[in-house]
């Protein structure tokens, strides 16, 4: 979205929320210890009830009752022997490829279903979840407040001294936002061990865990886009080692116990689960946006990237020149969406126009964003944006781009030609799109991973991929009767 002007009033606001909140001694449940915190466990609670909505907005709920059920049930018998038993814990599966679990204060954590297409059986899941409970349990966020406070300062009068950082700096906001789910290696470590305890104290073999590093391990490289677990978290491989090593010790206190591992009951609980990116909410091809539900489409200019989330659309050219967002717009006629888009982000509007595009009564709008000096006399570079809102079945559409208005001219014509070519999507073959999902199949006769994927004609060039979503090589030897997960519609 485009930025709302910042000004050195919020960042004299978040020094004083740092002055206000000062240094109390908190226990830590996990190390029994006294600790420098300013944040309280209401704080926390509250804190993790604003950021819910806001990771919900921003990936996707994936709908699913059987898994839903599942780590609500795991999640709260494991919340219940942690060391913070009395949070008001909340699980949920994000709508989301990447690979990633996360968790926010106050006991929200969130896996993506692209992490649960990797897993494959119960107990790496538990290792998993063990290890984000342990992040909420030791208060790694809360160790980090005080940290995020000081970098929100700084952010700001970055925003306000950096022409780059100020062009965008709403993107840049949510970059940080994310980067404070990353912790420390040392809360990394110390989650880790919580894994390995809580996994197993709830009856699941947390060498599985270890497990699961591997697949990290043969997946680093690959990712790109927002931060994954490949991203956030230490090397797989070292990690491999040392959490195999914890999880020894804990059996080794209740050798007689028989840990679980349940392989065949999650992946058939997994089977039909959506693999990869959905078209069904939109995705590139040919050159253009197709959105197959809401029915629309558009031109993506040449070489531009492309972020699609359920709040908006972003494409970005290349080298961070300019921008185009397409989102759902406020107001309840194109008259006051164009006028809440000007007062919302303090423009000067230069002109506005009714226009037909394509059968759809639109509003064609350019605005200048002025420049701003800052107490310092740092100023930020003017911004020209060019808007066109689109009535389509009692929703309002817009797309806008933003540049320096220096470099207006040298964008426009490409503003315009996304803009003027929103269109209906009335052809078939891209409404009927489907996304790939995991399969899983018995193998009924045994041969190498390799040759019972040629068998389900999986193309060579995904071969590995679906291997590693299987924890195997393609050279393994897999026996008739074993289940094993393909990908296909």
């Amino acid at each position: 979205m485009i930025s709302k002007r910042f000004s050195p009033v919020i960042m004299a606001s978040a020094l004083l929320l740092a002055t206000i909140l000062l240094p109390t001694c908190a226990y830590n449940p996990v190390t029994g210890k006294k600790e420098l915190s300013l944040m309280s466990t209401k704080q926390e609670i509250e804190m993790g009830k604003s950021y819910d909505p806001q990771v919900v907005a921003q990936y996707g709920k994936y709908e699913n009752a059987e898994m839903q059920a599942f780590i609500n049930e795991k999640g709260k018998e494991m919340a219940a022997i942690s060391h913070r038993p009395e949070l008001p814990y909340e699980f949920k599966i994000l709508d989301s490829p990447i690979v990633n679990a996360f968790a926010v204060p106050g006991g929200y954590v969130y896996f993506t279903r692209g992490i649960m297409a990797h897993f494959n059986n119960e107990a790496e899941f538990a290792g998993v979840l063990g290890h984000e409970i342990g992040h909420i349990t030791a208060r790694h966020s809360a160790r980090q407040y005080s940290k995020q406070i000081v970098a929100q300062a700084v952010f700001v009068g970055g925003v306000i001294a950096s022409k780059e950082f100020r062009n965008y700096a709403d993107i840049a906001q949510t970059s940080m936002g994310l980067l404070f789910l990353r912790f420390s290696r040392s809360n990394e470590s110390e989650s880790d061990k919580l894994g390995v305890e809580y996994s197993t104290r709830i009856g699941y073999d947390a060498k599985e865990m270890a497990n699961f590093f591997n697949t990290l391990k043969r997946m680093r490289g690959d990712a790109e886009g927002p931060p994954t677990m490949l991203s956030t978290h230490p090397d797989p491989g070292d990690r491999f080692v040392k959490v195999g090593q914890m999880a020894k010790k804990w059996q080794a206190k209740d050798p007689g116990r028989d840990y679980a591992i349940n392989r065949e009951k999650y992946l058939k609980m997994i089977d039909g689960l959506i693999y990869g990116e959905d078209p069904r909410q939109g995705y590139v091809a040919d050159g253009k946006f197709f959105h197959p539900e809401l029915k629309f489409e558009y031109p993506v200019p040449d070489n531009w990237q492309v972020a699609n989330s359920p709040s908006q659309v972003q494409m970005g050219q290349k080298e961070g020149k300019a921008l185009m967002v397409l989102r759902l717009a406020q107001g309840q006629n194109l008259e006051q969406a164009a006028q809440q888009f000007v007062t919302d982000n303090k423009l000067n509007l230069n002109s506005s126009k009714r226009k037909n595009v394509n059968g759809f009564d639109a509003m064609r709008l350019e605005a200048v964003q002025p420049a701003q000096s800052d107490q310092s006399g740092n100023q930020s570079p003017e911004l020209k944006i060019l808007s066109y809102f689109y009535q389509y079945d009692n929703i309002i559409y817009q797309i806008f781009g933003v540049t320096k208005s220096s470099d207006y001219f040298t964008f426009s014509g490409t503003f315009e030609n996304t803009m003027r070519n929103f269109k209906k999507l009335t052809d078939q073959s891209r409404i009927n799109v489907k996304p790939d999902r995991v399969k899983v199949i018995k193998v009924t006769n045994s041969g190498t991973l390799q040759n019972i994927f040629r068998s389900y004609n999986i193309p060579n060039e995904k071969m590995e991929e679906v291997a590693i979503l299987n924890s195997m090589e393609l050279t393994d030897n897999i026996p008739a009767g074993m289940l094993i997960k393909v990908i296909g519609e």
